[in-house]
């Protein structure tokens, strides 16, 4: 008997049935856009290069390295010669010692407040040769251009507090405690107060600078600074009574250069922008 009929069926074998077409699948209905790759685009690519942040951390760490050597050899010339700052730092007061490790301490601050000091003008040009090529043109040739200023200001903000703000204030302060106590005064307070009204006068001596650079990248102008000048008296004082000691004395020799230096940032900012009214006209 034939298996298959005769003949009669169709097919002989599921392998001689005709390929079926292929079924359209849904994405085929679906035109998919098409993405062009803008040319110099590389995908991806980091928002922040690898290569570029080594090269900053590279760099970074290079001027850390030079800031380090710089203070810490400063640090050392220091602490080995003392005797020679001991009788400049503590103006011939008679100071005593709470316990032999205070003494150790004391001679450590001002060996790292002087050589901070001393190395200030290394360490200032190591942080401007690490952040020039960042900077726009207007803020690099603004920074190189009044940089020594900067630092000339300080040094001048230090040098009031110390010849002006500190003796003044210790005499002061001295004198009140005198009337009802006997007055001894420990090694480590004295440098703590001697710290206090110098190195803070010598960053509030900057505010000229601040302004003019703001005034700089459009940000202040001389007719908002008198805007807000009874404001900023307010913030001065109120700054003055935290960076000093609590006396009326101190508050008052801090606020007053405050006070002039913020009506000179004011005669700055105006000059500077009648000179840019007058080249662009």
């Amino acid at each position: 008997m034939d298996p298959y009929e005769d003949g009669k069926r169709k097919y002989l074998s599921p392998l001689d049935k005709p390929q079926a077409e292929p079924s359209i699948t849904v994405e085929a209905l679906v035109e998919i856009p098409t993405v062009t790759v803008e040319q110099g685009y590389v995908a991806n690519e980091p928002l922040i290069p690898i290569h570029s942040l080594l090269e900053h951390l590279s760099e970074l760490r290079k001027q850390i390295i030079k800031g380090l050597t710089v203070f810490i050899l400063f640090f050392i010339i220091v602490f080995s010669t003392i005797n020679i700052w001991f009788p400049f730092v503590t103006r011939g007061h008679s100071l005593i010692i709470l316990g032999p490790l205070e003494v150790v301490k004391f001679y450590m601050t001002i060996s790292t407040t002087l050589a901070f000091g001393l190395s200030m003008p290394f360490l200032v040009h190591f942080l401007w040769s690490f952040v020039k090529p960042g900077l726009k043109e207007e803020e690099s040739r603004f920074l190189g251009l009044y940089s020594p200023i900067m630092l000339v200001l300080f040094l001048l903000g230090i040098a009031f507090g110390y010849f002006v703000v500190n003796p003044l204030s210790y005499s002061f302060l001295v004198s009140i405690g005198a009337t009802n106590f006997d007055v001894m005064v420990s090694a480590s307070e004295y440098m703590h107060f001697l710290i206090m009204t110098t190195v803070p006068l010598g960053l509030l001596f900057e505010l000229p600078i601040v302004a003019l650079f703001l005034s700089a990248i459009g940000v202040l102008t001389a007719e908002s600074m008198k805007k807000i000048r009874g404001w900023s008296y307010i913030a001065m004082g109120v700054g003055s009574a935290i960076i000093t000691p609590p006396d009326f004395i101190s508050q008052l020799l801090v606020l007053i250069p405050m006070i002039i230096l913020y009506e000179i940032s004011i005669y700055l900012v105006k000059r500077i922008e009648r000179k840019q009214i007058e080249s662009t006209a």
